[in-house]
């Protein structure tokens, strides 16, 4: 994709989408951190389920840490990998309350510290809680900035390098949100919904699907 392409690309989806928003369920920057600690090898949607019932009950790290990790446990079992991710949600809320006053930190040295924390949190967090002009390379976004030839590349910190040199400025801090919406509802695994997309035109894949289909249509 061209830069041309890459601003039509954008400007269609935001058309499309003004506002885009996390899927994931939060009321606040602590809940949105612990969402996103437990999104790992997991759905937003079985996230949020989890949560709706853990969240009433438990919402800032010291209530988490008084539940324990067994307790903890109890309310996230049906995520993937929970006992591990209770052990990590659970140190990050005793870190939270000793070293940040039961806050949210705001700097990526301090969000990957907590345990259970790497890169892809720690960009969430910065982009929906505090506004910052990250890009959370997921399978959804690496698979898209692979196929339409927004940022090729061949490992996740690749192509957030790519996309944060190639997205125009004023579209950054929201395509974090609209490439994993691309992805998870248009920009497939499976089979990539092209017949629908709005971004087709833009894209090196769906160029390329045209092109095809132009030349197998009978003179």
């Amino acid at each position: 994709m061209n830069p041309q392409q890459i601003r039509e690309f954008f400007a269609i989806l935001e058309r499309a989408n003004p506002a885009p928003q996390t899927e994931l369920e939060y009321a606040s920057v602590f809940e949105l951190l612990a969402a996103v600690l437990l999104s790992a090898q997991a759905t937003d949607v079985g996230v949020n389920k989890a949560t709706r019932k853990l969240f009433p009950v438990a919402n800032t790290p010291a209530k988490i840490l008084a539940l324990g990790v067994e307790g903890l446990e109890a309310y996230i079992r049906t995520i993937g990998l929970y006992r591990t991710k209770a052990r990590n949600l659970h140190e990050t809320c005793r870190i939270l309350l000793e070293q940040h006053e039961g806050n949210v930190p705001r700097s990526r040295e301090a969000l990957e510290a907590l345990p259970g924390v790497g890169r892809k949190t720690a960009n969430v967090v910065l982009n929906v809680a505090f506004g910052e002009p990250t890009v959370a390379v997921d399978t959804h976004i690496f698979r898209v900035s692979n196929i339409t030839g927004l940022a090729p590349g061949k490992n996740v910190m690749a192509v957030e390098q790519g996309l944060l040199k190639r997205i125009p400025p004023e579209y950054l801090v929201d395509a974090h949100h609209w490439l994993i919406l691309h992805g998870r509802y248009v920009c497939q695994a499976r089979r990539p919904q092209c017949e629908r997309c709005a971004v087709a035109n833009c894209c090196d894949h769906g160029r390329a699907l045209a092109a095809k289909e132009a030349r197998t249509l009978p003179a």
